[in-house]
């Protein structure tokens, strides 16, 4: 009577059971990728958590080099679906343990097909026992409880460095985008984590993974790259050996890997990195690099032996979304550059600290590099450092000379003018001097935070007579992505009479250095503007209509009407342009598409104005809308705009075909059913149609066999 039992449950299933071709039109969601990333030249697995992932049926990694393929999408499952499954399991057991007992060596092609038929029944018992394996009724984040693995491919050459996941669905489209890297170095990864479980108050310790010995610490060779994930309460243990006198450059990403999380206080995963020998004790310990949530760690190696690198949350939380990279090894790593940044079209001097640089070559923008901030790295001998901001204007430039640190020593500037300056020294002020005119408008903008310096900048405007005039310590930028500290100053200032201005800049922590750079610009308002649209990636049915909103960001009071399109739209695409008024800030950007299916393909949003007597036109950033801690809200940058069209009439067909049901089985299946129907037990027609609807999504995602199909389906067509 077992393989009855599931009748007994037909009125539960028959409720939740659901359709799969109810195909869900949401955007695809992506809360982790783990591993966030891969060395040169390796093939790896990457496991992906998230929601709306139904029907995935691609993956997109950008730049060249990188490919990847979907090998396994493991659908949610209910009670029902583990009560089949589990049904199927000791089936496939039971036979599998039978042909074992009468199977004899044979070179025939029958045994050959025995083998053969043996090792798909393996295969299929060790995917439904990962299911039950990894199965969490009561995730802790139902975000994140959605699994898809991929393959990933990288080729040798590949350009190391950050790129961006995603998964497709036919008709979700692109989703949101992760970081992932291309590393240089060997890399070991944990095994993945299965999903957390929701922690009851009190019962915490209950939801904790209970880590097998072996895996508490992992033994490795440097350099090397680490990967892994905190669960709650963890601490994850590397042992290394080093030799007397390598000066170990350990930096982490985890942050950078997923920089907001919307329900966690504080918003994001807050490793720390602490550093042991082989007797337990301290010897390095770091929360934070400067103002970066993610810690590095740089020791010299006082002894040959081992070491132990322990990294954790610094309050002890953990999920599965709490991903790290750490890299460890002598690798070259950039502390500071300087100057900051450079006018557009000129080469720029640039000078650059931090170790293992020697023999290294920065490489700047190139001289057709547009105004805006860049990314740059350091070439040693094909390795490359980290990548650190470098800025490009179009003001001329000069730098600041000291003594310059009051009025009397101020430092004489003609406007308008970027300053390449440094807060040297404790307490330090730099001073400098301008004249004016009654009526004048002054702006001063320092970038410094931006731009990965340490300085918390304040700046000031006095007269001659040392009355203030304006002051600033920090203004929001929308811009400004991840980070959560808006520690660059501005103000726009209207001279009350012609004479002589000085704009003072120090730093408000009163601190300074050699690392302390920043650029300050001091001009009459430069009318300009920045936009962003959001999010990165939206699907469209065919033949019909689709936004995205736009947000702008005026520069010095510029409120002159922006006009908003797309650049170049592929052909069956016909943008609704928009005019972003002078008193408006955010539009929607509608485009329709007379395309049947497409994609997913990469489109650009423009926006253009008159700024004086000349048409400026800029490209707008994509970016997604995230949540930090609840409340807080950021547009974080993304690289590409997708956009899928998609057949919304169209039904891909089943991957698997059941075979016929033979007389015998469905014989066999009547008398069962008039056993039970003499029990007083009879279904419905919607508790049945839900029974094999459910079955018809095991068989179609390859996890029942035929013969186990067809005897519940057959069991299904006589039970009411």
């Amino acid at each position: 009577m077992r393989k009855l039992n599931w009748l007994a449950v037909l009125g539960i299933a028959g409720v939740v059971a659901t359709a799969p071709s109810a195909w869900a039109q949401t955007r695809p969601y992506i809360g982790y990728a783990y591993p966030a990333g891969g060395q040169q030249g390796t093939t790896f697995q990457v496991k992906l958590g998230g929601q709306g992932l139904d029907g995935v049926n691609g993956v997109v990694v950008s730049g060249p080099g990188v490919t990847a393929r979907v090998v396994e999408d493991c659908r949610a499952t209910n009670n029902q679906d583990r009560q089949l499954l589990d049904e199927q399991l000791r089936d496939l057991r039971k036979a599998r343990a039978m042909a074992a007992s009468t199977m004899t060596p044979s070179a025939t092609g029958e045994g050959k097909t025995a083998a053969v038929q043996d090792e798909a029944t393996r295969k299929l018992i060790m995917r439904i026992e990962k299911i039950f394996r990894e199965n969490v009724n009561t995730p802790a984040s139902r975000a994140l409880a959605r699994i898809v693995y991929v393959e990933v491919a990288i080729a040798p050459d590949a350009l190391p460095g950050e790129r961006e996941l995603r998964l497709v669905t036919r008709r979700g489209g692109a989703s949101n985008p992760l970081v992932f890297y291309v590393g240089q170095l060997p890399e070991y990864c944990r095994k993945p984590m299965k999903t957390a479980e929701y922690q009851v108050l009190g019962k915490e310790y209950l939801a904790l993974r209970k880590r097998p010995n072996n895996e508490i610490e992992d033994r490795v060779a440097i350099p090397c790259t680490v990967n892994g994930q905190i669960a709650s309460g963890e601490l994850n243990r590397y042992r290394f050996e080093a030799r007397k006198g390598q000066q170990l450059v350990i930096t982490t990403l985890a942050r950078q890997l997923i920089p907001y999380l919307a329900d966690a206080v504080p918003g994001w995963f807050q490793p720390v990195l602490t550093l042991y020998d082989a007797n337990g004790r301290e010897l390095a310990y770091d929360d934070d690099y400067r103002f970066k949530p993610d810690p590095i760690i740089v020791y010299k190696i006082p002894r040959d032996g081992e070491y132990v690198l322990v990294i954790n949350d610094a309050i002890f939380r953990g999920r599965e979304d709490f991903v790290y990279r750490i890299t460890i090894g002598e690798t070259p790593f950039i502390t500071s550059i300087f100057p900051l940044g450079g006018r557009v079209g000129e080469s720029a001097a640039v000078k650059m600290k931090g170790l293992h640089l020697g023999g290294a070559e920065l490489a700047l923008p190139a001289k057709d590099a547009e105004s805006g901030i860049h990314q740059v790295v350091a070439n040693k001998g094909g390795f490359i450092s980290n990548p650190v901001p470098f800025a490009l204007d179009t003001l001329p430039e000069i730098f600041d000379k000291e003594p310059n640190n009051t009025p009397a020593h101020a430092q004489k500037v003609t406007l308008p003018v970027i300053v390449n300056g440094h807060i040297d020294k404790v307490d330090d002020w730099d001073v400098f001097q301008f004249s004016g005119l009654a009526g004048d408008s002054v702006v001063a903008e320092v970038y410094a935070r931006r731009l990965d310096s340490p300085v918390d900048s304040v700046i000031k405007l006095t007269d001659a007579r040392g009355q203030l005039l304006a002051f600033c310590d920090d203004r929001e930028d929308i811009g400004a992505g991840i980070n959560t500290h808006h520690a660059d100053s501005y103000f726009m200032a209207r001279l009350p009479a012609d004479g002589t201005y000085y704009v003072h800049i120090g730093d408000t922590g009163r601190k300074g250095g050699g690392e302390y750079g920043y650029r300050l610009r001091i001009s009459a308002p430069q009318h300009d503007f920045a936009l962003r649209v959001v999010a990165s990636s939206t699907s469209v049915r065919q033949k019909s209509s689709a936004t995205f909103s736009v947000y702008a960001s005026r520069k010095d009071g510029f409120d002159g009407p922006i006009k908003i399109t797309l650049k170049d739209p592929p052909i069956g695409f016909t943008p609704y342009p928009v005019i972003l008024l002078g008193t408006q800030n955010i539009t929607r950007l509608s485009f329709k598409t007379d395309l049947i299916t497409k994609g997913p393909m990469n489109i650009t949003v423009i926006g253009s104005a008159m700024i004086g007597d000349k048409e400026i036109t800029h490209t707008a950033v994509p970016a997604e809308d995230r949540m930090q801690a609840f409340l807080w809200r950021h547009l974080v940058p993304a690289q590409d705009l997708n956009v899928l069209v998609y057949d919304g009439t169209y039904e891909p067909p089943p991957p698997r075909v059941p075979r016929e049901i033979s007389p015998e089985m469905l014989m066999h299946a009547k008398i069962k059913a008039a056993a039970l129907q003499a029990k007083g037990r009879v279904f419905t027609k919607r508790q049945v149609a839900g029974r094999v609807r459910q079955l018809k999504v095991l068989f179609e995602d390859g996890l029942i066999t035929d013969e186990f199909y067809g005897e519940r389906i057959a069991e299904c067509e006589t039970a009411q």
